[in-house]
């Protein structure tokens, strides 16, 4: 296939990219800079300008493109970032898959859309699966907004699939590297009351699950996460026995909620027992089911 990739310098876009060569897709690299390579092709999603032709022969788009969500406080600037880095950049990209639809209506295209497992809002114990309603915080309405900017493509015939991730687990990812230090400095423990769920997937799973998604029979929202979502009383504690530090001091949520605002109450504090029910519906056979094993791979402990 011929795929153009959005947002590729991340996590996730950094393991995809050679994923996909390897399988023998020609790749194409959407940048904001100045391209250094023949693979490389600017645009400006702010001012919502792509090339006319950049979308024309393409198969599919896998847009991963949006500010990142860091353990920060939520200024208004912060929030305005978070919002207009992935509307900006989904509509661009879903008016341009359109009107090459327009173009070319018998070619069958997909856009693999990036989105987040926060979409449904602090769930508590209960199982949640696609067909959920979405929460009313900050995040989970900024998920619906990015899941309905792709609504262009979809009008026009082009198959979108919006990718509701979890915690993704992997060496580099930031809930490894924070979380590892503080264990290591002895500071580990459940975060509240530890029974929030935490919907986690390991980093080779996530990029298996979008390779799989380019030619699955799927449509609509997919919850990426391992079909054996954890407390985090119980994440913790695993973490902490693959470091060898024991978990004796829980954080209090008055603390999570002081330090990190509308961050800690709704990532931190919150969580959704997701369960990727259209994923193992269409077939896909994950590779990682075990935190701890998953962890000891992240954390270059295996």
């Amino acid at each position: 296939m011929k795929i153009a990739v959005a947002g590729a310098s991340g996590l996730i876009g950094g393991a995809l990219v050679p994923a996909l060569r390897a399988e023998g897709h020609e790749v194409l690299l959407l940048v904001r800079r100045t391209p250094r390579t023949a693979d490389e092709h600017r645009w400006d999603p702010q001012h919502r300008r792509i090339a006319p032709d950049l979308l024309r022969d393409v198969d599919a788009v896998i847009n991963l493109a949006g500010a990142p969500i860091r353990p920060r406080p939520w200024t208004r600037g912060y929030r305005q970032e978070l919002v207009t880095s992935r509307l900006d950049a989904t509509a661009t990209i879903s008016q341009a898959l359109a009107a090459a639809a327009a173009e070319e209506p018998g070619r069958r295209r997909v856009l693999l859309n990036a989105s987040g497992i926060g979409y449904y809002g602090d769930t508590g114990e209960q199982q949640i699966r696609e067909d959920a309603p979405p929460g009313k915080d900050f995040l989970a309405q900024l998920c619906v907004r990015w899941e309905a900017a792709t609504s262009a493509a979809a009008d026009a015939g082009v198959r979108v699939v919006m990718l509701r991730t979890g915690l993704v687990l992997g060496p580099g990812a930031m809930l490894v590297q924070v979380l590892g230090l503080v264990f290591r400095l002895g500071l580990g423990g459940r975060l509240g009351n530890g029974r929030q769920y935490w919907p986690w997937i390991s980093l080779r799973d996530e990029i298996g699950a979008i390779a799989h998604l380019l030619t699955a029979d799927v449509s609509g929202p997919v919850n990426l996460n391992a079909p054996s979502p954890v407390t985090n009383a119980e994440f913790t504690r695993t973490l902490g026995g693959v470091l060898n530090r024991p978990t004796p001091l829980p954080v209090p949520a008055f603390a999570v909620s002081t330090a990190l605002g509308e961050f800690g109450r709704a990532s931190v504090l919150g969580g959704q027992h997701a369960v990727p029910a259209k994923l193992l519906d269409s077939g896909y056979v994950f590779a990682d089911t075990s935190l701890e094993s998953t962890l000891r791979t992240a954390l270059g402990r295996d």
